[in-house]
């Protein structure tokens, strides 16, 4: 039987591949801080990652796999040093944000990266995951670093994919506001297909999991018939839109995808590495219905991290 150690367990990410590790029989420790349950048939081990005694006793048995996706490389470091040598297989979930090029379309893994964070450096979470990678190469053969970009799917924490599904249903018959569509792209995955991925993968090295490339304008077109919007759609001009305060990508006061015309690779990275590897994706249609319908759920008017209000979406359309 394989034994999965999980640095995390219990968040949206790292639930889903402690479920999927359940799935294949294997048993799996989840170790978390927080007050959040571990996936059914999993054994929760509480102890903070700033402790430097978290991992005493979870070192004193050997693990066929080790999961980390932290953020702060110190957790990482510690990590690999208590844990490095007691783990056959090392996964480290990492991001497209360890890339200093976001130009070139069509990079692959070997793109140049971000300079690695240092201790005592102001908080840069590209950098920290730079750094964190770096300590999972030291183990070598036994390691797999995989680079997700966008991860969507129902219950994401971000609320940015979630947005155009939420925004489209809100308006009914009334107009939507959308960011410049033209040359723009999407890159995403489902979060049960990276989930899947990290499990059934023999990989080693770096992989960027990330999707197959789509235009904004299709995907929001296929967001907006399968919600059954009928109202106008109305595109804002990049420069309109900055001038008024909305923001890129993400955030509050945001229009989610949207990102400034220079970044031309940034959604537009190599995925041959994932397909070749094992990367199943599934249409992207289907992670749309899911997400309509968990927006659905948790309710299209709720307070949201990202995007616009629906008041300050009117406001903006009668400005136009």
């Amino acid at each position: 039987m394989t034994d999965v150690l999980i640095l995390g367990g219990t968040g949206w990410l790292s639930g889903r591949i402690a479920d999927r590790w359940l799935d294949t029989g294997a048993t799996v420790t989840c170790l978390a801080r927080g007050g959040r349950p571990a996936p059914d048939g999993a054994v929760l081990v509480r102890g903070d990652r700033d402790d430097p005694e978290v991992y005493a006793e979870l070192a004193r048995r050997d693990w066929d796999q080790v999961v980390d996706i932290s953020s702060q490389a110190a957790h990482v470091e510690r990590a690999v040093q208590a844990l490095g040598d007691r783990a056959a297989r090392w996964t480290y979930v990492s991001s497209m944000s360890v890339y200093s090029d976001d130009t070139t379309v069509g990079a692959d893994e070997s793109a140049p990266r971000h300079p690695a964070a240092r201790p005592g450096d102001e908080y840069e979470y590209g950098a920290q995951k730079v750094a964190a990678e770096d300590a999972v190469a030291t183990l070598g053969e036994r390691a797999l670093v995989v680079r997700p970009g966008l991860i969507v799917g129902d219950g994401d924490p971000s609320d940015r994919f979630g947005y155009w599904a939420a925004a489209f249903a809100r308006a009914g018959a009334d107009p939507v506001l959308l960011p410049p569509l033209d040359a723009r792209s999407v890159q995403v995955i489902d979060v049960d297909d990276l989930a899947a991925y990290t499990v059934i993968t023999g990989a080693t090295g770096a992989v960027n999991a990330i999707g197959d490339g789509h235009a904004l304008a299709d995907v929001l077109q296929t967001v907006r018939e399968a919600v059954g919007h009928r109202g106008e759609t109305v595109v804002a001009e990049e420069d309109w839109l900055v001038r008024r305060g909305v923001e890129y990508w993400a955030g509050p006061r945001s229009l989610p995808l949207w990102l400034p015309s220079e970044m031309t690779g940034f959604m537009t990275r190599a995925n041959a590495a994932l397909h070749g590897t094992g990367g199943r994706l599934r249409p992207l249609a289907d992670t749309i219905e899911r997400v309509i319908a968990d927006e659905r759920e948790r309710g299209v008017d709720r307070e949201r991290r990202a995007g616009l209000t629906r008041a300050e979406e009117l406001a903006l359309l009668r400005d136009r």
